[in-house]
This record gives C-alpha cells, structure tokens and sequence, in this order.
C-alpha cells in the first residue's frame, strides 16, 4: 500500500505541466548569474540592466547575442541613448540600435560624438545619419582612430568623390579608413600612374578613378606590387597597352582582384571551349571582359546551361556577353520568349542578354512583331458603360 500512498502524495507530470503554463509571467530578474570563460557565476550588472529596461531593449537577445556587455562594470546606456535621441531616433529606434548593438553601451560618449560629427559631415541631415546608424550600428559604433578617418574623409572629398559615397565607404568598406591616409594617396598615385602610362588622358582619368573607386573602394586595399604584376601579365599575354586600358575601363578595380594564375586559367579554358586561336579568344576578351573575371566553374556552368537549352558553340561566341548572365535568368528569360513561339537556338542570343530593362525592350519588339497587343496593367480601360 505503501506505493499507492507516494502517488497520492505526487501530483502528476501533466497536472504539473499545467499550473507552470498557467502561472503568472513575471519580470526577469535583474539580478542574474553569466557563464563566462573567465568567471562561470559573474554577476550581470543591475543597472545597466534596469537602464536597458526603461529604454524597452530585449535584455533576452542581448544576453544571447553579446551578454558580456551586461557584465561590464561601467557602461552608458543613458548617454548613448541621449545622443540618437537628440539625432531624432524614437525610442523603437534606439532600442533597435541597442540590441544589435549591445556594444555601443560600452563606448565613450565624447568618442560616439566625434564619430556622429563626423558621420553628420557626409550626410544630409539628422533623418538620414540615424538611418545609417539603424542600418549599420556595427560600423558606427566601431569607434577608433578618429583623427585618420577624419583625414581619410577629408582625402575622398577633395578627390571629388561625393558625400554620399564616401557614407556608403563608410558602412559597408569601413576597413578602406583603417589604412594611414598616406597610405591610400599612395595607391590612388599608382592607380593614375597606371592609367596615364597605358595611354589613357588626363582629362578622362578622373571620371575613370571616381568610377572605379565607387565602384571597389577595396582597390585601396590592395598592394602596388599585385597591381603592376596583374597588368605586366596581360602585357605578356599579348594584350597591347590600349586594349588593358580597355579592360581597365570595363572591368574597373576588379581587375586588380584576378591573379596572373586564375587569370591564365580562365583564358586556356575559354580557349578550348570555343575552339579558337589566341587572337580570336583576345577579341572575345575585348567584347566579354567577364570572360577574364569569372572563375573556370562559373563559365563551364553558365556554357552548359546554354548548350543544354539547344544554344551552339557558335553562338555564344558572337555574342559572349550572354555569359554575364546567371543560369536562373537565361532560363527565365528562354522560357519568357518561348511563350511568344520565339525560339533562342534558331535566332540571335542579342535578344536574351543585357540587362533587365534592355531585355524587356526586345521582348516587347519581338511581342509586336507576332501581332500581339502590349498589355499595359495601368492603363485605363475603354468599357461601354
């Protein structure tokens, strides 16, 4: 009878089950034990948890994504909050920006004040410096060497790169800043340097320089060395100086990103592929430079997608421009023509490469000529009422 008397006395598991769903939620403890890999029970620190809670931040993502931030001794959470909110942040806003990043309580308020000066000088207003900042807290609250981005700064805008392109460096290629000012000015020599010696003119040479660096400010990354050595390659390769200033002007700084091996590669393969001679695969390069830029897998993929749909050697080659295309989009757009009783294989590949906009212009040419009618969703109707 014994074990009958112990059921009794213990409430089952599903009843227990219920009254824990049924109990009342309370408030997190302020109070809590952090397991870290130098103290396993240091305590949180209450205040800057009671703070975060008056500013309505989620304690729960920032203990899982950053907790030691709860741990520090000294943080500022009332004066980083005061900062964004004199921006014109709301308070969905800041806490937003506080739980992605958690760090930003650990930082100097005078060193978050330089840096939103500084931020505020290549923006157009307060409404679009806390966008960026909402956007990009990681970046903003990255705060150190103040004095060389403020230099580099000042560089990129004598350069006659606009403000809202040097904002765009800094959120997404903050590391470009890391580097000495002296440092980038030097590499923006060698790049004039370069393109100056292979023919091009001065006047043309800072339209090209802008465009590249707005285009791959990483450029400024690079080294002098792997930049002379991608460009003597392709003098090896036969390419005349005009012809590299060509490819310069097309390809832009992601030239600099190919190797002299990964370039080679890419020509042996493009040349067995189309069957053709070194001048022949030269001239393709000049009309496709992506042939120079994409790896070896990416254009046998992309070839194959093309010749599984019926398309032949032949025709890529006199018009290997559509190689710039995904998989994705050539299907979907022989798909789209198809739908018309135009048939790609037995027609001109001009029609399916470029872009979107170009690619919608000859579909509709192509739509017209088999005698249907443009649909046009917002224009009106002519009903008889």
């Amino acid at each position: 009878m014994l074990w009958k008397l112990l059921l009794r006395s213990q409430p089952c598991r599903l009843c227990s089950r219920r009254r824990m769903l049924s109990a009342p939620r309370c408030r997190p403890s302020v109070a809590r034990f952090t397991c870290t890999p130098d103290n396993h029970s240091k305590k949180e620190n209450e205040r800057t948890v009671e703070k975060l809670y008056k500013c309505s931040v989620d304690i729960r993502k920032i203990r899982r994504l950053k907790g030691w931030v709860l741990l520090e001794e000294e943080t500022y959470v009332e004066e980083i909050a005061n900062i964004l909110q004199q921006l014109g942040a709301d308070e969905t806003v800041v806490a937003s920006i506080l739980e992605r990043c958690p760090e930003a309580i650990v930082r100097s308020p005078a060193a978050v004040s330089i840096q939103r000066d500084l931020w505020q000088s290549v923006c157009r207003n307060k409404e679009e410096l806390v966008k960026l900042i909402e956007q990009f807290p990681e970046s903003f609250f990255a705060i150190q060497d103040h004095e060389n981005r403020k230099q580099n700064v000042q560089f990129f805008q004598e350069l006659g790169l606009k403000n809202v392109v040097i904002s765009r460096f800094l959120t997404t290629a903050s590391s470009i800043f890391h580097n000495p000012v002296e440092q980038n000015k030097q590499m923006i020599r060698i790049l004039q340097e370069s393109y100056l010696n292979l023919g091009g003119s001065e006047t043309n040479m800072k339209v090209w320089l802008l465009k590249l660096l707005s285009q791959d400010p990483f450029i400024l990354l690079n080294s002098s060395a792997a930049i002379k050595e991608t460009l003597g390659f392709l003098q090896e390769q036969g390419f005349a100086d005009f012809e590299i200033l060509h490819l310069l002007s097309k390809l832009k700084g992601f030239l600099f990103q190919l190797s002299p091996r990964s370039i080679q590669n890419s020509i042996s393969f493009s040349k067995s592929a189309f069957k053709c001679t070194d001048h022949d695969l030269k001239q393709l390069v000049l009309t496709c430079p992506a042939l120079l830029y994409y790896s070896v897998p990416v254009l046998e993929e992309r070839i194959q997608v093309l010749l599984k749909e019926g398309i032949s050697i032949a025709q890529i080659r006199e018009t290997p421009m559509v190689l710039e295309l995904t998989p994705q989009i050539v299907q979907y757009r022989i798909r789209k023509l198809n739908s018309l009783g135009y048939r790609i294989k037995d027609g001109h590949l001009a029609n399916l490469h470029g872009t979107k906009k170009e690619f919608e212009a000859n579909f509709g040419k192509i739509q017209a000529k088999k005698g249907r009618p443009l649909f046009n969703p917002v224009a009106p109707l002519n009903v008889d009422e």
